[in-house]
This record gives structure tokens, sequence and C-alpha cells, in this order.
């Protein structure tokens, strides 16, 4: 499924030495940097040590492909607290983290050096729902432990957010990046929570606090729980049974993003210098519709697709989202752009279904994550 998106990366600052102790400044303009996109180094004069929390989600493992095409298989560290596949130990390193183990947490970032810390692990919003007190361990706690070690440990950090940040009182055609916020799941209050706390963090003490907010991301992987994940499970349905129960009404209108795209706006982002950001936290997104309109594109491939609609609790949630995501800042900041639309999106789906789920062994399938 993983194709490859971006290329290599610049030298690090040389580092000041002055005996007296002085604030952490930016680096100065005689510093070269290469064109647009591409991010200084941390620490001495090699490729960013980089661990993957959560690693076994939707994200993680097409990541942490991304990351090592980049940097090298052996700087880029998978984890999770799940038993992972044989594939995924042959693709590189993998070690077991627990986000709430903030010792555990330490020792990892010390023995491994690690320099920039990719923070996966949520529960998502209609997961979040049925188990509101886990989510707040999880979502919230485990922001705390990891955006006070990056502060800690001078890590660069990213923790995705998310369309479910907004709420009802929210503009919702468009969404623009700064706006009235009140979302009402514990997924969207803790998404809020960790872009504030990412940013007073920034403020306060200088972290190098990154955060995207993403749209609902479509990958072949199965869903994971969030509201947007009819737009996953239909192409599993569809291909395998010609038919979906679809939990939305067909209008639902909610921004969207092919995982390639998702991925390669995280490595932009964490590769472009920090003076070129004019926040800490950005929209991004590729495009909005329907599950109709998803559904009508589908159907070009899958001729008698039968689909039926009973919206169930999910639809409250999505009733409160944005329908379309204004991310003009992130492409004025850091020139961001998009590569998939709804055409493309339906005709790599497919084919990434078919290769990894439809048309394989059955001992091949237990492999899959």
């Amino acid at each position: 499924m993983f194709r490859k998106c971006l290329a290599s990366l610049a030298l690090a600052p040389a580092p000041t030495s002055i005996p007296i102790p002085i604030p952490r400044i930016a680096p100065i303009a005689s510093q070269l940097l290469q064109p647009r996109a591409f991010h200084q180094v941390p620490r001495e004069s090699r490729p960013p040590k980089i661990l993957i929390t959560g690693g076994l989600g939707q994200l993680g493992i097409e990541c942490a492909k991304l990351l090592r095409t980049q940097y090298g298989s052996h700087n880029v560290i998978l984890s999770d607290i799940i038993k992972p596949s044989q594939s995924v130990l042959e693709n590189g390193p993998y070690i077991f983290a627990d986000i709430l183990d903030f010792k555990g947490l330490q020792k990892i970032v010390v023995d491994h050096r690690i320099d920039w810390l990719i923070h996966f692990s949520a529960l998502l919003s209609a997961v979040g729902e049925q188990n509101v007190p886990l989510a707040v361990r999880v979502n919230i706690e485990g922001v705390h432990n990891v955006i006070e070690l990056a502060k800690q440990y001078k890590l660069r950090i990213f923790v995705p957010s998310t369309i479910g940040a907004f709420g009802p009182d929210s503009p919702r055609n468009p969404t623009p990046n700064v706006t009235i916020q009140r979302p009402r799941t514990i997924y969207g209050v803790s998404k809020v929570h960790a872009e504030l706390i990412g940013e007073y963090y920034y403020h306060k003490f200088g972290l190098d606090f990154r955060c995207l907010r993403f749209p609902g991301v479509i990958s072949s992987d199965p869903p994971g729980g969030g509201t947007t994940d009819y737009a996953v499970a239909v192409f599993h349905e569809a291909l395998r049974h010609g038919k979906y129960t679809c939990y939305l009404r067909p209008d639902t209108r909610l921004p969207m993003m092919y995982i390639e795209d998702c991925l390669r706006a995280l490595l932009e982002f964490m590769r472009a210098p920090n003076e070129q950001l004019k926040r800490r936290v950005y929209n991004v997104t590729a495009m909005s519709f329907t599950p109709e309109e998803l559904f009508a594109q589908l159907g070009k491939h899958v001729p008698n697709l039968h689909v039926t609609y009973k919206p169930d609790s999910r639809q409250l949630i999505a009733d409160a989202w944005p329908q379309v995501f204004d991310d003009s800042d992130a492409r004025r900041d850091w020139h961001w752009q998009h590569k998939y639309d709804l055409v493309n999106l339906v005709d790599f789906m497919i084919k990434d279904v078919q290769d990894n789920y439809i048309n394989v062994q059955p001992e091949q399938q237990t492999l899959q994550i």
C-alpha cells in the first residue's frame, strides 16, 4: 500500500558553549538551510532518532515506513503495548512503551537517544464515548506524560489533533484555523486540551510542539472506532459482499484525507524550520464529501453495490463536526498541498484493500494489523 513520499534533510546548527546560563535562542541568520520544508536536525550532525507511540494503530506502521525511507530503519522506533506481528518486527525496531509509565518513557528516551517523539496513542471518538475514564487516562494523562518528557529532554514532539476538536458552536463550512471549539465528545475535549497544553509549553518553556488537526484519514486498515470510519468500512464490505449499511445519513459532509497525504503532511510539517511556522497547531485537509458521493464513486467500480442507511449515535457526533476544513494557513506558512481527490482516493483504496485483505491467503491475513 505504501508509496514513497519525500526526500532528504539538512545539517544541524553548530552548538554553542557559552559558560554562563542564558536563554536558549533561535538559530542565527548565518546558519544555512536547504530550500523549503527541510529540517535542521537536532544534536550533532546525525539524522533524528524518532520514537512513535501507539504505533500499531492506523497511522503508526505506515508512518514508520515513510520515516525509515528518509532517516534509516534503525533511527525510527515503533512502540505500543500490543504484541506485534512478524511483519512489523521484520520492518524495523519495535519496543514496548506504555505512555502512562513516565519512568519507562524516560528510560526509552535516554537509552535510544530520542530526538523526535510522534505521539499517536489515543482512544478515538466513538470508542472514547464508550469508556470515558479510560479515554481520560490515555488521551489526557498520556499527553501530559509525553509533553513533560519532551520538555525534559528537549525533544521535538508531534501530537495529532482532529476535526473532532470542534463542536456545534464552531463554524462548519468552512472551519477556520482559529475559532470557537467547544467539542462535546471526550475525544474532542482531550484533543483541545492537547493543543492548549502544547502551545502553553511552547510559550512557557520553548518546547518544540507541533500539532496538525487531521480530518477523517482513509486507509486500507480495518476501521478503528472513529466516526469517519464508514469511509474505510465500505471498501471492505463492498469488495467482499457488495453491500454496506452506513451509520451516517447520506448527506453528512465531512473533511477527509487519504493516508499518504496525511503522512506526507506530517513529514513536511516536522521538517519545517521553526521560523517558518506562524502557529503550533494547523488544520490540514484534502477534500470533503458525503457518504452518498463516496458510494456513487465506488459504485462505478462495484456496479451492484447496495447501500442502506441506519444512522446511530455517531450521527450526533458528525453533526457537530466541520463540513469543510479551511487549511489555508498551512498552505501559506509551510506550503502544504494535497495530492489525492475523491476519484483517485477510490481508485487507490480499491487496490489497497484488494491487495492487502481480499486477494491474500488466510495465513497472510493474520499478519495484518
